[in-house]
């Protein structure tokens, strides 16, 4: 059965270098997907490289419970980078691991059990995250899920406020939906998520799994809004490829998050990339880059498809994470942009295409995008 969760793309990848990935044949794509924003310092970076190839060579793995340099100073880098006071740190594999913490330390701080999520989110593939999930076609398989979660629409403060009671654990809400079409929130809208939630006592979590290290214009989208949560939960582009997630959490969660643990917890070297990009994305500002490029990109795609009267709706998102939403099917765009212009991109779903290069992409690279889009929807 191996594979069998994916359907495998006719391209057989053989190495990565900056934004491009290279087939085994030698063709030559730019990647404007960065596997789900996960390679955000670009591919093979040297000095994450460098860094997981050292500390390879020193350790490779000892149990969370023993000290070791590099997960110390990725805890500390952590904190110190957090948006407000959300700086106790839990290190994990993923992000759907990172969401199934917060929804457990939710609860035990709280010693509440009700969950409140939105509509076309997603939050991850366990029972746990899953149950948090909207879409159907995730979660119908594997029913029945972990109970106590209620939906209500993304960006209606008046119906949040609704859901929100004296029994509610938390609020699960990302700053820009990624699965679900790539629809930012209001401002607005993450204000009175935090208003609603200190007036009930419940948690306000911030699924940042894909928007996080710098990917929409600030380090955490969330700071854009200038809005803090209780809990912010993070993974992707966190280690340049390598699989680490991290929960990020304020004192009275800490304090009460119960007894949780993970076998591979924060791995040396795993640890050791983390650190590497963390260093990458604040020395070379990647968040402001991401913020003027793709500001760069979305004008460029409005501009260019408009002149052309070509068939798109919309184009939406935050810096570097970009939806473009189409008159007919995104997989078949999705398709003529890898086989006929060597350009690699995602979908959000059946009408959007979905952009998420790395953080490294300049404007050349997005004028190449435009014209092969525009190319291939014309």
């Amino acid at each position: 059965m191996s594979g069998f969760v994916f359907s495998e793309k006719p391209i057989r990848i053989q190495s990565g270098e900056g934004i491009s990935l290279y087939a085994e044949d030698g063709t030559e794509y730019l990647d404007f997907g960065a596997s789900y924003a996960v390679a955000a310092t670009g591919h093979c970076h040297p000095k994450v490289v460098e860094a997981v190839q050292k500390q390879a060579g020193e350790l490779l793995y000892v149990q969370g419970s023993y000290p070791v340099a590099a997960r110390t100073e990725l805890y500390e880098k952590l904190a110190t980078l957090a948006p407000g006071d959300v700086s106790n740190v839990w290190l994990c594999n993923s992000g759907t691991e990172a969401n199934e913490a917060a929804m457990k330390f939710a609860r035990s701080a709280t010693g509440r059990s009700k969950i409140v999520a939105t509509k076309r989110g997603f939050h991850g593939r366990t029972l746990g995250a899953l149950a948090m999930t909207w879409k159907q076609k995730y979660k119908k398989p594997f029913e029945p899920l972990a109970g106590g979660v209620e939906f209500v629409s993304y960006g209606d403060a008046e119906e949040l406020a609704d859901a929100v009671d004296d029994d509610t654990a938390a609020v699960f809400l990302e700053p820009v939906q990624g699965e679900g079409g790539v629809h930012p929130a209001d401002t607005d809208y993450l204000q009175s998520a935090r208003e609603i939630t200190e007036e009930t006592g419940a948690a306000l979590v911030f699924d940042e799994i894909q928007t996080g290290v710098g990917r929409t214009g600030t380090l955490w989208a969330c700071e854009a809004a200038g809005v803090t949560p209780d809990i912010l939960t993070t993974a992707k582009g966190i280690a340049s490829g390598l699989p680490l997630g991290a929960t990020l959490c304020a004192d009275w969660i800490a304090e009460e998050c119960g007894d949780h643990g993970s076998t591979f917890s924060g791995g040396p070297v795993v640890c050791a990339a983390a650190n590497a990009t963390l260093d990458i994305v604040v020395e070379e500002d990647l968040p402001t880059h991401a913020g003027d490029v793709g500001a760069y990109l979305a004008e460029s795609l409005e501009t260019a498809t408009e002149e052309r009267d070509l068939p798109v709706r919309d184009v939406r998102g935050q810096g570097l994470m970009l939806g473009i939403e189409v008159k007919r099917g995104s997989n078949r765009i999705l398709r003529d942009l890898a086989l006929s212009e060597q350009i690699l991109a995602l979908p959000a779903g059946r009408s959007v295409v979905r952009l998420l290069p790395p953080l490294i992409v300049e404007q050349d690279d997005a004028d190449r995008f435009v014209e092969a889009f525009t190319e291939v929807l014309g």
